[in-house]
């Protein structure tokens, strides 16, 4: 007897193994589209990189950023310890900014979820931004600082940080596509001033459990934070202060927090995984800078200082997921924080 006649597919060339594992054709000689690589800013190679320079451009300003504030710290204070510092956070605002966009570009070539870059990235770029500005604008001003109201100086370090705030936001994620301002749910509607008070609505019921947790961590640890905003118990410091607590901050923090870093979260991890990085993130944000005069102290301020934000920060997210708007949490955090302000300057007046 003779071999049955081969299949039709085995008569077919063989198709040459790729490095990859996806042959260059199908059998029809049609082309195969390969998966897209996606490369992270941790894997150091410029090897298929769409944009190589934006990433080690990036990487250098984070070495330097990092050296210099790492000799600034052993370099104690001065001028010279201002000058490096101020090198320091501008190469640090350099780098992360450029790793922002490097990851974006990567993202985007590889057609990912979520094509633009980290929240946590965009976070660290503001904190970096935030203390070099804080630098620039801060020293001019040391000349007349005792004539300075306190009040004004808190409003001044609030407006410099909504600048850098939007600023970056504007630059990393707006600028390139990735969210659009509208997308983020500041939509200009007529029903704007109703969303605003329709969020503020749930603002007692949760400074009522935030009142709560607060006294349990405070007698846990034995420690009161100090406010953010001191009260002065004056009416140009309930004005002033209402102004950048309760106007300036809350509408910045809200773009960054759920319109833009929620927002980014919830196309990779689901509503509730974004919720709840979101929340984290706002929590740490607020405890980063807490200081105290024994590294012990310090601790304690922010383990009371992050705790007591956990409320605020899951209403804030729920909130924006069920109205799909900025407006609401703008106006749920604005009247949080405004009826705290007041309570602590109307406690500090009597």
């Amino acid at each position: 007897m003779t071999e049955p006649f081969p299949p039709e597919d085995e008569l077919l060339p063989a198709q040459p193994p790729s490095l990859d594992g996806v042959p260059d054709a199908a059998p029809d000689g049609a082309p195969v589209t390969r998966p897209a690589r996606t490369l992270g800013l941790t894997t150091f190679t410029i090897e298929d990189r769409r944009a190589p320079g934006l990433f080690v451009v990036g990487w250098l300003g984070i070495l330097v950023g990092v050296g210099l504030l790492t000799i600034g710290l052993m370099g104690g204070t001065g001028i010279a310890a201002a000058v490096i510092s101020v090198a320091a956070y501008a190469a640090l605002s350099l780098g992360l900014v450029l790793l922002a966009g490097s990851q974006t570009i990567e993202r985007r070539a590889a057609g990912a979820a979520y094509a633009g870059p980290s929240p946590v990235l965009v976070f660290l770029a503001i904190v970096a931004t935030a203390r070099l500005a804080g630098f620039v604008v801060g020293v001019p001003l040391l000349a007349v600082a005792d004539s300075v109201p306190i009040e004004v100086g808190d409003l001044l370090a609030v407006i410099v940080q909504a600048i850098v705030f939007l600023g970056i936001v504007r630059l990393s994620v707006v600028g390139p596509g990735v969210l659009s301002w509208a997308e983020m749910g500041l939509s200009r509607t007529r029903s704007f001033l109703r969303e605003l008070a329709g969020g503020a609505v749930f603002a007692g019921p949760v400074i009522l459990v935030t009142a709560m947790i607060a006294a349990v961590a405070v007698q846990v640890v034995g420690v009161v934070p100090p406010s953010p905003l001191p009260p002065t118990g004056t009416t140009s410091g309930l004005v002033l202060h209402l102004l950048a607590g309760a106007v300036i901050a809350p509408f910045y923090e809200e773009v960054l927090f759920r319109g833009f870093a929620l927002n980014a979260w919830r196309k990779t991890v689901g509503t509730r995984g974004a919720i709840v990085r979101s929340s984290i993130l706002f929590v740490l944000a607020h405890m980063l800078f807490v200081g105290g005069d024994t590294f012990g102290e310090a601790v304690s301020l922010a383990f009371v200082g992050g705790v007591v934000r956990i409320p605020i920060a899951l209403a804030l997210g729920w909130l924006y997921v069920r109205t799909g708007s900025l407006w609401g949490p703008i106006g749920l955090h604005a009247a949080f924080n405004g009826i705290l302000i007041a309570i602590g300057e109307t406690a500090v007046a009597q």
